[in-house]
């Protein structure tokens, strides 16, 4: 391992698999969290339950046992000096809230690298991609503005393939990981900031665990790629997996949003690929989606953005709604996810007329 680097992940949920990952490879993180989230956290360690396919087990991962360290900690009194890199691991709505709305700005004003790990990239990155107005697609966006003191090539976005949620009978610092797989991170525009994520993708690499015994790598790696397109093959999956488990009046399992009606998934997740590729993608960032929906047959709860608004969320993340606007600004018909982003649209409506 080389350097040491300091990390500051904003949210302890999603964020705490990406934080044990980094202290496992011997760096120091701090998971920016609610106060009952860092007592527990600080106490008892943030807890990650991570499948190990070949050897068809779950192990337990505690970060008081990595080799770096992870700290929780509350919003007040950060000094955002001491850190290399920002990780941003919130649902997009929260950031939003004064708070973090206010500590974006001063990462924006200190052009901290940032890697954002949210399904929603932020707007500052998707000012990356040659030819798109990000005026027009802020209407997809909680509170868009909180993204204008960003400099694009500051900001980079790691696509969120692993799958993981806190078990609801459980303590609030436990994490269970559904699907083991990479995070898929683009480069930044400098070569000295993308040198910090091949540094992690390096170190989280040559993490082992002993496994009864035997020295075992794991699974969630970091991967680097040069191009800023490859996280948007995560779209397709949300657009014919994660926003079809909203149904009229319950949320269903990914497995059964997607396997119900195997050829319109695929459809929809070929339309979105192509939105990509028209963008600048090549059809090597993509994921095929045969593999997709091979993974799929494990998803066998609801999305998030799913359980939120049944569990009565005003807001959520709008993948949806950005890449319908996304589409009509290169020319591209929308029909085909207008029921998708319908039902989307009626549960939120419900939710706050309450």
């Amino acid at each position: 391992m080389g350097k040491q680097y300091s990390i500051i992940i904003l949210g302890a949920s999603y964020g705490s698999l990406l934080g044990i990952k980094l202290a496992m490879a011997g760096h120091k993180v701090d998971l920016v969290c609610l106060p009952d989230e860092v007592k527990t956290i600080n106490e008892n360690g943030a807890i990650v339950r991570l499948p190990i396919r070949e050897k068809d087990t779950v192990i337990e991962l505690n970060s008081k046992n990595c080799s770096g360290v992870l700290a929780a900690i509350g919003t007040d009194n950060i000094k955002l000096d001491q850190y290399d890199l920002v990780a941003l691991a919130m649902q997009e709505p929260q950031y939003g809230a004064d708070v973090i709305s206010q500590l974006l700005k001063e990462i924006g004003e200190k052009k901290l690298p940032c890697m954002s790990i949210m399904n929603m990239p932020p707007l500052a990155y998707i000012a990356r991609i040659e030819g798109l107005d990000t005026s027009m697609l802020t209407d997809a966006y909680t509170k868009a503005d909180v993204w204008q003191y960003f400099d694009p090539a500051n900001i980079t976005l790691c696509s969120p393939d692993p799958q993981a949620f806190r078990p609801p009978d459980e303590p609030i610092n436990v994490l269970q990981v559904g699907l083991p797989t990479n995070f898929k991170v683009a480069r930044f525009e400098s070569e000295e900031h993308t040198k910090i994520l091949r540094d992690l993708q390096r170190d989280i690499e040559e993490v082992t665990y002993d496994y009864n015994g035997e020295s075992i790598g794991l699974p969630v790696k970091l991967k680097v790629h040069d191009s800023i397109f490859v996280p948007l093959a995560k779209w397709s999956m949300l657009l014919a997996g994660n926003y079809r488990c909203v149904q009229e009046e319950q949320a269903v399992a990914i497995r059964e949003a997607v396997h119900t009606d195997l050829e319109k998934s695929k459809e929809i997740y070929n339309w979105v690929s192509e939105i990509a590729i028209e963008l600048g993608a090549i059809s090597s960032d993509q994921v095929p989606f045969e593999k997709y929906a091979l993974a799929a047959q494990s998803l066998i709860r609801p999305s998030s953005a799913a359980r939120a608004l049944f569990a009565g969320a005003k807001n959520i993340e709008r993948v949806d709604k950005l890449i319908k606007l996304i589409a009509h600004q290169i020319g591209k018909d929308s029909s085909i996810v207008d029921e998708i982003i319908d039902q989307v649209d009626r549960r939120v409506s419900i939710n706050r007329s309450v």
